[in-house]
């Protein structure tokens, strides 16, 4: 499979994605010939090459000659539909402009049909974002992996007015998708670049395991201390990954003043939420008080939920949190066929092709308690039906 890593150690913009995909071997030449099949005129694309901190990049400047007219969604489906691009092209392209009605939307507290595009409806911005998904179908790339995006602090001018970073649209967009503090000054991710990217990428954490072919730099309008650039590495990767990495949060608080009793129904509320696990640790806090630590984990969209539940249900005055990331096995769940009924089992496909599986507890528990014989019996006919049956797997 032909997959892309979008290494955003500078951030990501418009601008940096075309000028990325460029240098990692899509044609300007053909990017121009696939985007005159846009009804639209009055800018050229230009390119060319720089060095950010002894970098070489691609620089890409969209020139436009004429003042656009604001637009709204409806206005960019249509302008986009129209044209003669192949459908995917359009299909994903309109998925992005859509993730960027509905961040301005949340942000400005107006339904998604009365947002006006400003910087974002305008021709630089369609170029940018149709632009980027035609280099990748011009590069036959498949599937898009992406860095945890940097966030900077500051302030930002926009058509609304002094915004700080990152601009609230981006925040917007990035939700549950992992990010990292930086200590620079100035505007890194840009709306457009992270809906660019959340529109694309499917995982975000490690580059993938995967044989490079090209990579290439593009470059950013700015100058920092470090190269203000945007790697995409492309190249051969696994047609099914074997691991999957998804951004997850800890979120622990020490309990030395709390009923024991209570414990059961916090959990239970909290798995009731979406909570992907719950756990209690014995500790032995100052002056050697024992207490209990308790810990969820949770996606990054379920803290608040989870938050207002610990602050709720038990006596802690405050909650930590802990970004992480989890890796996972591509897996699914099948009914094995055993001579006490069917066994729901979970199958793990390991890095090598191995797999490995496991019957669901309370399936054999029912089941053992209804032919009136010991789990263990049912437990391993369910183990040995899902190591017979491979191809249920």
């Amino acid at each position: 499979m032909r997959i892309a890593y979008f290494d955003c150690f500078a951030g990501i913009s418009g601008d940096m994605t075309l000028g990325a995909l460029i240098a990692a071997g899509a044609s300007a030449d053909a990017l121009r010939e696939r985007l005159s099949a846009l009804p639209l005129s009055g800018y050229g694309i230009d390119v060319q090459q720089v060095r950010k901190r002894g970098i070489a990049a691609v620089d890409v400047t969209v020139t436009v000659n004429d003042h656009d007219r604001e637009r709204r969604l409806g206005d960019i489906i249509e302008l986009i539909g129209s044209s003669s691009l192949p459908e995917s092209v359009k299909r994903r392209s309109v998925r992005i402009f859509e993730r960027l009605a509905e961040a301005e939307a949340e942000v400005h507290g107006c339904p998604i049909d009365h947002v006006h595009f400003h910087e974002v409806g305008a021709v630089d911005a369609i170029v940018d974002i149709v632009g980027a998904v035609v280099c990748l179908d011009l590069l036959g790339v498949e599937k898009v992996y992406c860095s945890p995006l940097p966030v900077p602090h500051g302030f930002v001018q926009s058509a609304h007015g002094t915004f700080p970073l990152p601009a609230p649209a981006t925040v917007e967009l990035t939700k549950g998708i992992p990010v990292y503090g930086v200590d620079v000054e100035g505007e890194l991710v840009t709306p457009t670049g992270a809906a660019i990217l959340t529109g694309i990428a499917s995982v975000f954490g490690p580059s993938p395991a995967m044989r490079i072919d090209s990579a290439g730099y593009g470059a950013g309008k700015a100058d920092y201390p470090f190269p203000n650039a945007l790697r995409v590495v492309v190249g051969e990767g696994d047609v099914e990954p074997s691991l999957t990495v998804e951004p997850l949060l800890t979120l622990e608080t020490n309990l030395d003043d709390m009923n024991p009793q209570f414990y059961d129904s916090v959990m239970d509320s909290l798995f009731a939420a979406g909570a992907r696990d719950v756990f209690l640790t014995p500790i032995q806090m100052k002056k050697n008080r024992p207490a209990t630590l308790l810990r969820v984990i949770c996606r990054p969209a379920d803290s608040a939920t989870m938050t207002g539940i610990l602050f709720e249900e038990t006596s802690t005055l405050g909650v930590r949190r802990h970004l992480m990331e989890r890796e996972t096995l591509p897996r699914s769940i099948w009914e094995a066929h055993t001579p006490y009924g069917p066994v729901r089992v979970k199958s793990a496909r390991l890095p090598d092709g191995r797999i490995k599986a496991a019957p669901e507890y309370e399936d054999c528990r029912r089941l053992a308690e209804a032919h009136s014989v010991p789990l263990r019996e049912v437990y391993l006919a369910a183990e040995l039906a899902a190591a017979t049956h491979p191809t249920e797997k």
